[in-house]
């Protein structure tokens, strides 16, 4: 059974096993606007929590992606290179940037689940 987690810079990581698939959260894309590039991280890449993995271009900004979690990725998203609003039309399913390999699952334990993320984002509102 997979799970959602989310940092305070607001990726999610839905974890399945030891793979987790990274991306922006909903929130992020909307304060974004309409994506109109993502670079994503080379296959093989060894990524640290709060590192930058990738970066996510729109009509307003460019965002840094920071990795979630200690780990290899093992596959990015083709998609997003040939469409990159499908971060925009469903950044939670198919708009996923990367999946990782956990290295560390205690890692998991620092970051939000949903009740906690929706807590984040009405203090900000």
């Amino acid at each position: 059974m997979s799970k959602i987690l989310f940092t305070k810079d607001h990726e999610y990581i839905v974890v399945d096993g030891d793979i987790g698939a990274v991306g922006i959260t909903d929130y992020a894309q909307g304060q974004l606007g309409d994506v109109v590039f993502v670079e994503l991280p080379v296959v093989g890449r060894q990524t640290k929590p709060g590192e930058q993995a990738g970066v996510v271009e729109s009509v307003k900004a460019a965002s840094d992606v920071f990795a979630p979690i200690s780990g290899e990725v093992v596959e990015v998203n083709p998609a997003l290179e040939e469409n990159p609003a499908l971060v925009n039309e469903d950044a939670q399913g198919k708009g996923w940037f990367y999946k990782v390999k956990i290295a560390d699952p205690a890692e998991l334990e620092k970051l939000l689940d949903e009740a906690a993320y929706k807590a984040l984002l009405d203090s900000q509102a």
